[in-house]
């Protein structure tokens, strides 16, 4: 059964006229019915699908001149048939870029469907196929899925430029708007309430927990932060960034590991001695430059190149630091091979076999198509929606020209937002997800950041870690999948406070 939602009571109130001239828009979600089969039962819920309207506050000479539309944002929300709000949770779900759209997190892991698209080695052609996820988090929690301004199917409305969307603190002041708008539409504001974000959407989540509990009082239950970026000095290859070279060498080696390097090892075995080495010895290496013996400095080539897969005579002449794009172009060069980025499982044909480091990234080649194609027939065929405006999985040029000006000079860094946010709210839980082969985000990268969370030690208690044989998207490797999903819902059941 099909619904448009227009102008009933499920719609975002509208706002009173204003002076300002009247741009006509208004939500526009399709409502449908559906039921799952889950290994704890039949789960019958509503799905909404379309897009709500932004609206901002105006005020000009200190006088309120109502609210204006800005945006139409696309969402797709869950809510399980006959629930009680103020015991059902409900998560907001986001990917990152930034300039993504949520397909990934959607039909990757915890929406009610999933794409089948095989994994490193074996993927399955196209046309691809879209399944039941008994995994679902639905199970546990209503779900909506946002895509921020210019991804998806987002829009500016006709007047509003879109870069004005295109930035950190624009960014998370407009989510949080939709999120506000959401709960208090749909009288959620009794509901345990939870952040997933992946990737960008990690420091997204970071300054939307600060955001919501200081400015709207919307206190949260949860942060589920997976493939986290929260110090974007971490991954600062550039102008004597040698922490970057230290904190990447775990990542270095598991890859290593995957592709033969380490033959009759464990990974665990391989990866904590990488760490152990990138804490001190190799820290020591690099921060001393052009002063190491040329015993130390042997030394360490030797060791950088066991652990790393690479030629001794390759870090010699790197000087001991590995930068990541030339790695994955590097370690199976002689193969006529790169590495992906994303997920260091995967692998492509080279492009050229003298290149400085590779020309595309073979993980991205493998799911894009894949979930492209699979949210789109799923949007059309299962949830209704037919308007046949272009989705952009990735908004077009928001990456390269997004805003970071509240950070000029200085990395990216939200750790003391984050770090606010769980001292302002000592039940506000973390829960960090992490892909061993993750080159994006790696996972010794994410977990210096964690460790420098300004909170006292007793909430500490409130962080958990979850690692998994996979990469960014570590849901694309089946096991990993199952396991996560798991992972995932026993943190909500556990920090639901019910």
């Amino acid at each position: 059964m099909v619904e448009r939602v227009s102008d009933d009571a499920e719609k975002t109130p509208q706002p009173a006229k204003t002076d300002a001239p009247e741009v006509h828009v208004a939500d526009d979600l399709i409502v449908t019915h559906h039921e799952l089969e889950t290994p704890g039962g039949t789960l019958r819920y509503t799905a909404r699908a379309g897009r709500v309207v932004l609206w901002e506050e105006k005020v000009e000479s200190e006088v309120f001149r109502g609210r204006k539309p800005r945006a139409q944002v696309a969402i797709t929300a869950y809510t399980l048939d006959d629930a009680d709000p103020t015991e059902r949770p409900v998560t907001f779900a986001f990917n990152g870029g930034p300039g993504s759209a949520s397909v990934w997190l959607h039909m990757g892991v915890l929406g009610p469907k999933r794409v089948v698209m095989g994994d490193a080695g074996e993927l399955a052609p196209p046309p691809y196929a879209v399944v039941d996820n008994p995994e679902s988090l639905l199970a546990v929690s209503d779900l909506v899925f946002i895509d921020p301004v210019s991804t998806g199917r987002s829009r500016p409305v006709e007047g509003e430029k879109a870069k004005d969307f295109h930035g950190f603190t624009a960014d998370i002041e407009s989510v949080a708007e939709i999120i506000r708008q959401w709960v208090t539409g749909q009288g959620r504001w009794l509901s345990p309430k939870f952040l997933a974000g992946e990737s960008y959407g990690t420091t997204r989540a970071a300054g939307l927990a600060q955001l919501l509990q200081e400015e709207l009082g919307m206190y949260l239950n949860g942060l589920m932060l997976i493939s986290s970026v929260l110090d974007f000095s971490t991954a600062n290859f550039e102008r004597g960034g040698d922490r970057a070279h230290a904190l990447y060498l775990p990542f270095y080696a598991a890859t290593a590991w995957r592709h033969g390097f380490h033959e009759g090892r464990e990974l665990a075995e391989v990866v904590d001695e990488a760490r152990a080495y990138a804490a001190r010895d190799y820290a020591y290496a690099l921060s001393q430059g052009s002063r190491l013996t040329a015993e130390e400095r042997a030394d360490a080539v030797a060791a950088v190149a066991r652990l790393t897969g690479l030629s001794e005579s390759y870090v010699d002449g790197a000087d001991l630091r590995i930068e990541h794009w030339r790695y994955f172009g590097e370690l199976l060069r002689d193969r006529g091979l790169t590495v992906g980025r994303l997920d260091s499982r995967f692998t492509g044909p080279a492009a050229s076999g003298i290149a400085e480091h590779m020309d595309a990234d073979p993980s991205m080649d493998a799911i894009l198509g894949p979930y492209s194609a699979a949210y789109q027939h799923y949007l059309h065929h299962d949830l209704g929606v037919r308007d046949s405006g272009p989705f952009h999985v990735f908004g077009k040029g928001v990456n390269e020209g997004w805003s970071y000006k509240e950070f000029e000079n200085a990395p990216v860094y939200v750790l003391d937002r984050l770090s606010r946010a769980m001292r302002q709210n000592s039940h506000l839980a973390v829960h960090f997800a992490y892909g061993w082969f993750d080159g994006a985000t790696p996972f010794s990268a994410a977990e210096d950041s964690v460790a420098h969370l300004r909170i006292p030690e007793a909430l500490r208690e409130n962080l958990e870690h979850r690692y998994y044989e996979a990469g960014h998207m570590m849901y694309v490797h089946e096991p990993s999948r199952q396991a996560q999903s798991a992972d995932l819902a026993d943190f909500v059941r556990r920090r639901s406070g019910r």
